[in-house]
């Protein structure tokens, strides 16, 4: 039996092929993104570009599919290339160690690609992909807060615009209005997030835990391969 005999049974040789032959760009190789990836190659996706210019922490490593001992150091982006080849040999991944700003954007073809999928943390970069992707026309969807939670079962696909409770959600909504996009895809949790104290270098960071943010990438990977396969 095949690596994805199972799921062409559940889907059919047709819509097996059309995901299969889909390019997606991914920014954000971190406890969202890694999962959203993961679930990608299982599913037959063979042709990828991720972006992140982070390495793995020892930090990473309660959460980050890609994060363990003998990777700490690596660039994420490179590990998970490694692991999509190790799923999928056929598969073909173009690995950029970028942190994506406005200012480098041009080093990333939008037009390349059928689908755009946002797994970072920053504003700024998150604005400007989904503006990007919109400008060329692209199927977009964007993961929002999944810090400080601890209830997986509390992620909804949504239009941003009727998100509620998620402090990222509420200044992406201010920032997407005053830019005239009046759409967006997201995957975000409904929880009330837990008020932490974990601080880093004078700033205080987001507490996580292994489930949420698998939870919230494979939510947001099973809504791709569901509008790549032309099944919503």
């Amino acid at each position: 039996m095949s690596k994805f005999e199972r799921t062409i049974s559940l889907f059919g040789e047709e819509k097996f092929a059309k995901l299969k032959n889909k390019k997606i760009l991914i920014f954000g190789i971190g406890g969202v993104g890694g999962y959203v990836v993961e679930a990608l190659a299982r599913s037959g996706v063979e042709n990828f570009c991720l972006v992140d210019g982070d390495v793995v922490s020892e930090s990473n490593i309660n959460r980050q599919i890609i994060a363990t001992i003998k990777t700490v150091g690596r660039p994420k982006v490179e590990v998970m290339k490694e692991r999509i080849l190790e799923i999928n040999e056929n598969a073909k991944v173009e690995a950029k160690q970028i942190f994506y700003l406005p200012e480098n954007a041009e080093e990333i073809d939008f037009e390349k690609f059928d689908y755009v999928i946002d797994a970072i943390d920053t504003v700024t970069a998150k604005l400007d992909i989904i503006e990007r992707a919109k400008k060329a026309n692209k199927k977009i969807i964007s993961a929002m807060g999944a810090g400080n939670k601890i209830n997986c079962s509390a992620f909804v696909v949504a239009d941003i615009f009727d998100t509620k409770v998620c402090p990222l959600a509420k200044v992406m909504r201010r920032e997407l209005k005053k830019r005239g996009v009046k759409k967006l895809k997201v995957v975000y949790s409904e929880e009330e997030p837990f008020n932490t104290t974990l601080i880093e270098n004078g700033k205080r960071i987001p507490s996580s835990n292994a489930v949420v943010p698998a939870m919230a990438g494979l939510t947001l990977a099973n809504e791709v391969i569901l509008e790549l396969m032309e099944i919503k």
